[in-house]
């Protein structure tokens, strides 16, 4: 298999160009991202309508993948408790070689094709959750033993990568490729493969999130109010949709402890 993913950069001799250069060059490179995400929207919400059936039925959302790919995944899972009040339980990222690999590289973790399913059988995974595999060359041994045991297993299955003909892509039940096409810099998928992925993993998690009720309108009325800027911002909320002062508001949302509360107590 020919990895996109791997080709040569269309741009030459780099240590030769201007600052401006190649940062011109990058972000030519990252207008195409878009477009390629925009390719696969139909395939996002599909995966996305059949995820929603099964966590609104009490099923969990598992990202597994390796370096960046891995890191992607417990960035998006990481950001759910705050952002939508859910447990950290709902949205779990799995990296290969564990915790520790988050911040350094672990060596040949990666390539451990039963590592993965038993990473997952720690949180007792089961039919009614949903496993995302993350692998931007789609060969992540990691990620392809993980996918393949859960589809034995019964598993909703999507794999997100940059090669369409890849291993990954073939084994998912949902295929979510975005072709991003070769990296400026020739290999290094954390560039606008990673962007993509990110891209994706925002629009899924997101969507998510919002059918299961944890957004009103366009507000993030069950974020945890962990900072002073989210609870300004819960105040704020507060203020426009009951038309109090700002120190009223205040007092309600820490009374209450989040802007659902306070809005449920007020329209009751």
């Amino acid at each position: 298999m020919k990895k996109i993913t791997e080709k040569e950069s269309l741009y030459h001799d780099l240590e030769k160009m201007s600052s401006s250069e190649i940062i011109q060059s990058i972000n030519q490179e990252d207008a195409k991202v878009h477009e390629a995400v925009g390719a696969i929207l139909d395939d996002i919400s599909q995966f996305v309508d059949e995820a929603f059936t099964r966590m609104s039925e009490g099923g969990r959302l598992f990202y597994i993948g390796a370096g960046t790919s891995g890191r992607l995944g417990i960035l998006d899972a990481s950001e759910c408790p705050p952002t939508f009040g859910v447990s950290h339980n709902l949205v779990i990222g799995l990296i290969a070689g564990g915790d520790q690999a988050i911040r350094k590289a672990v060596e040949f973790a990666e390539d451990d094709r039963n590592q993965a399913w038993k990473d997952l059988e720690a949180y007792q995974i089961g039919t009614s959750d949903i496993l995302v595999g993350i692998a931007a060359s789609g060969t992540t041994p990691y990620v392809l033993g993980g996918i393949e045991k859960a589809n034995q297993e019964g598993i909703l299955t999507a794999g997100i990568s940059c090669n369409p003909e890849s291993p990954l892509s073939q084994l998912a039940q949902h295929n979510l490729c975005p072709v991003v096409g070769p990296e400026f810099l020739t290999g290094s998928t954390r560039m606008k493969s990673g962007t993509a992925q990110k891209m994706v993993l925002n629009m899924i998690s997101t969507s998510l999130m919002i059918k299961l009720g944890h957004v009103q309108g366009n507000r993030m009325v069950d974020m945890q109010l962990s900072n002073d800027k989210l609870v300004d911002r819960g105040v704020r909320m507060i203020q426009e949709k009951l038309d109090l002062d700002y120190e009223t508001a205040k007092k309600e949302l820490l009374k209450y402890g989040s802007v659902r509360e306070v809005l449920k107590t007020h329209q009751s």
